[in-house]
């Protein structure tokens, strides 16, 4: 499930799959409403900054603006 709400120019995007969530955008103040929002009517934890999702590997550059997904760990299983 992608659920994705406009703000004033500013975008927050949650994306589900079972048990795993990920949410991203620009706003941290708006994300942490968001997942304050959310442990109000739901038992979650909060993992910090995303390193893998769904077999996924995450590593980002935030001074370059860089942000990229690796499957190689899956790759190499399947092969």
């Amino acid at each position: 499930m992608l659920l994705r709400k406009k703000y004033v120019n500013i975008y927050i995007i949650l994306a589900l799959y079972v048990d795993d969530m990920l949410i991203v955008g620009a706003n941290m103040a708006e994300i942490n409403k968001l997942k304050k929002q959310l442990l109000e009517n739901f038992e979650m934890k909060d993992l910090g900054p995303a390193k893998q999702i769904l077999g996924m590997r995450i590593s980002r550059d935030r001074s370059e603006g860089i942000l990229n997904l690796s499957q190689k760990k899956i790759y190499r299983k399947i092969v």
